[in-house]
């Protein structure tokens, strides 16, 4: 094809019936990299994305195989000449659990076409954007106007080795700029990109107060309940508002686009009558400042409970911040707060877990500003910036590897994809448009990197 930009649309859309064909064929492999799941689906998938990437025209097709990992695609394509900048392309085609496969309106592994789309699981995340980036190298013969270095991880959904590989080699992954298609659009319609994601932790807190249970007519008001005590812990974290109340978690006012209210609790699911936790703007309780949520309780059933004192239980709490803070510092102020706490005088025990760092991206280089022309030109609208609340470990791993490249993200999903739940879907002119946006992008980018680089 020509790059002109009034050839663009016309290739995409000429290209879009293959490439549905080959989401559907990609969406129907059940490429789940859990445990106790059989790794036979992921090494379909792995093999099929070969298939296609060297049908698109790239040559250069290795993998990369990491301890207790599924493989990673790894391809590249040479910069057409010196001046051009190089693009690292990330997806991943593993997929989560389909879950209770009750809850889906079509089995979640026979792609089924609905209103404007399709529904399957792993359809929006993450396969429609591994199709997207094929999208953009078939429009352009193979040959795009940059170099590109191509990353299909295929065990993203559990973690693996790969998070931290990147740094360990960071020549393998040196670039100009990075488009990370893991994410997508605030809502249809609205083109989007993430700049910031949000760091994530994990503590655990238990109480035992009694070497096992007493009756609570003989016991109750004096011996101490654990689970009480444990309750009232877990009080102090948040205040009256809902707002997050240990010290030192890092708020601050959300400036970019955000949900209204009303879209917000469409998509929780919250109740009409029910108010939302915290204050401010949702930016800022779902970006920009921290959240706890208690994800874990051990204690006893309600069907199996005893008429006695409860000597034992825990709670996992898993904690948001804010994509600047120190992970290491965020989980030690929530751990802090906790061993502080004498609930009735009885003391906890706190036990840290995992943590990992937010991202934030810098937006004023010449590929954030190839990127929103790009997006104009596909969507026919500015684009908006948000943060995502959820967190991608392997993106610190790659602005590790390649310090000085921008990191883009964005992609064919959108808010209301219900991904990771029942019945998630794709919409078609989200892909479309998504496959034009990439491509308008590697045009844009190489001509403002040559500018840039010459001036």
């Amino acid at each position: 094809m020509q790059d002109d930009a009034h050839d663009l649309p016309a290739t995409v859309d000429a290209l879009m019936d293959g490439l549905r064909s080959d989401l559907e064929e990609l969406a129907a492999i059940p490429s789940v990299a859990f445990p106790g799941f059989p790794s036979g689906p992921v090494h379909e998938a792995h093999d099929l994305l070969v298939r296609l990437l060297r049908e698109a025209g790239v040559q250069n097709v290795d993998r990369i195989d990491l301890p207790d990992t599924a493989p990673v695609v790894f391809a590249e394509i040479p910069p057409p000449d010196p001046a051009a900048p190089t693009v690292l392309l990330y997806s991943h085609y593993d997929v989560q659990p389909p879950g209770d496969e009750s809850l889906w309106l079509s089995p979640p592994f026979e792609p089924t076409r609905v209103d404007g789309g399709l529904r399957a699981r792993g359809i929006a995340d993450d396969k429609s954007n591994v199709i997207a980036h094929l999208g953009m190298l078939r429009a352009y013969g193979g040959r795009p106007p940059v170099g590109v270095k191509i990353v299909f991880e295929g065990q993203e959904e559990y973690g693996s080795a790969f998070d931290t590989y990147p740094q360990t080699r960071p020549e393998r992954f040196a670039c100009d700029a990075m488009v990370i298609a893991d994410l997508g659009n605030l809502r249809p319609g609205t083109p989007t990109l993430t700049t910031g994601l949000r760091g994530a932790s994990e503590v655990v807190v238990e109480v035992r107060t009694l070497e096992e249970p007493r009756h609570s007519g003989g016991f109750g008001g004096a011996a101490p309940d654990a689970l009480l005590v444990l309750i009232k812990a877990l009080a102090t974290l948040h205040d009256v508002h809902g707002d997050v109340a240990v010290e030192g978690l890092r708020r601050e006012s959300w400036p970019g686009t955000g949900y209204t209210e009303d879209e917000f609790r469409t998509l929780a699911g919250v109740h009409d009558d029910l108010p939302l936790l915290g204050s401010g703007e949702l930016g800022e309780r779902l970006w920009s400042g921290p959240a706890i949520t208690v994800i874990g309780l051990d204690a006893p059933t309600v069907e199996g409970a005893a008429s006695a004192v409860v000597p034992y239980a825990r709670a996992k709490l898993n904690l948001r911040f804010h994509p600047r803070q120190d992970p290491t510092e965020a989980q030690a102020r929530l751990v802090d707060h906790l061993r502080s706490l004498r609930p009735f005088g009885v003391p906890l025990t706190v036990t840290p877990g995992d943590t990992g760092p937010g991202y934030e991206a810098a937006t004023e280089g010449p590929a954030y500003r190839a990127a929103r022309t790009a997006l104009q030109e596909a969507w026919g609208e500015d684009a908006a910036y948000v943060a995502s609340g959820g967190s991608i470990p392997l993106v610190n791993g790659l602005a590790q590897a390649a310090p000085d490249a921008e990191v883009l993200l964005f992609g064919a999903q959108d808010s209301m994809c219900n991904l990771h739940a029942p019945n998630e879907r794709v919409l078609f002119s989200e892909l479309r448009n998504t496959v034009l946006a990439m491509c308008a992008f590697v045009r844009e980018y190489a001509t403002d990197f040559r500018r840039d680089t010459a001036g």
